[in-house]
């Protein structure tokens, strides 16, 4: 027997509501909990190191200083940042104009071959990422797959110095991250409003003025989350520089791995990830001004 939301079970009265929100209050104590210990503790410690000063003998030691910062306007590392920002950005945009054809496509498709193609895609996932980037030394080495192909074809006489270059830590870059542009733009286009797509051609709108004008800016937020998702990684992926660019291609990943395991600089290790971590909150911001935007803008 139930009365409104009380209950009797056992002889007892209960309140099914309050069980709940139990519950509810339990999970989220373990979510906070974990994200405390997990992230807000070590970046409070990443912040705190980045402040400290560095010796021959401590890693970390005091007095509190603002000269790891002060260093970060040093040409060398002026240069690794723009470096890495040109590469995390030419990543991101390759990615873009391979992934939203491909994922456009995919939404269109019908139900088992959407599930196929997405499966595909998925595959890749299930070895490792850096086991996949030793495989590709296989295909861009001078003696490798691509080269034997083009030499067999007759189209070059000798191999391509692919490896060991940018070109070959461009399409590592690509490879290992081209996925995470496909699933949120294939996530955003699926809740496209087709409706709008017909009603422009019912007005004689071409293909071209219908993508630029109905289709590009309805999925702008899956663009914004694709291009968040490939170009931080980008940037903090020491290990395809390494492997494929032969350790000539320092970006920032690579920086920072230096900083703290090479160098034993711990301070300015931690400097650059503080700096690092407030471009994504820039980034992080765009992408919630440009969501907020369109949903403000669907309400009115």
């Amino acid at each position: 027997m139930q009365y409104g939301s009380r209950g009797f079970r056992a002889g007892k009265w209960y309140c099914p509501m309050r069980h709940d929100n139990k519950v509810k209050i339990f999970s989220l104590s373990i979510i906070w909990l974990w994200l405390a210990l997990f992230a807000l503790l070590p970046f409070g410690l990443i912040a705190v190191a980045s402040f400290l000063s560095h010796d021959q003998t401590n890693l970390l030691s005091l007095p509190l200083t603002f000269q790891n910062y002060t260093t970060l306007r040093n040409t060398i590392y002026l240069t690794i940042f723009e470096q890495s920002f040109y590469l995390a950005g030419l990543c991101t945009l390759i990615c873009l104009i391979l992934g939203y054809p491909f994922a456009y496509f995919i939404a269109q498709c019908e139900k088992r071959l959407k599930w196929l193609l997405l499966l595909l895609t998925i595959i890749p996932f299930w070895t490792s990422s850096l086991i996949r980037t030793y495989s590709m030394i296989t295909l861009l080495k001078a003696k490798g797959v691509i080269n034997s192909i083009l030499c067999w074809l007759g189209i070059i006489h000798q191999p391509l110095p692919i490896l060991f270059s940018d070109v070959a830590v461009m399409i590592g870059l690509v490879y290992n991250l081209l996925p995470f542009m496909i699933f949120p733009l294939i996530t955003n286009i699926e809740r496209l409003d087709h409706r709008l797509v017909d009603a422009a051609r019912d007005l004689g709108a071409n293909r071209l003025t219908t993508f630029s004008k109905i289709i590009l800016p309805l999925t702008l937020p899956g663009i914004l989350s694709g291009c968040i998702l490939v170009f931080l990684p980008a940037m903090t992926i020491f290990y395809i520089p390494d492997l494929l660019g032969g350790s000539k291609a320092m970006l920032l990943g690579n920086l920072i791995q230096n900083q703290f395991l090479v160098a034993q600089n711990w301070p300015l290790g931690s400097a650059i990830s503080i700096v690092f971590m407030l471009v994504l909150v820039c980034l992080l911001l765009i992408y919630w001004r440009s969501t907020r935007g369109k949903a403000k803008r669907t309400l009115a």
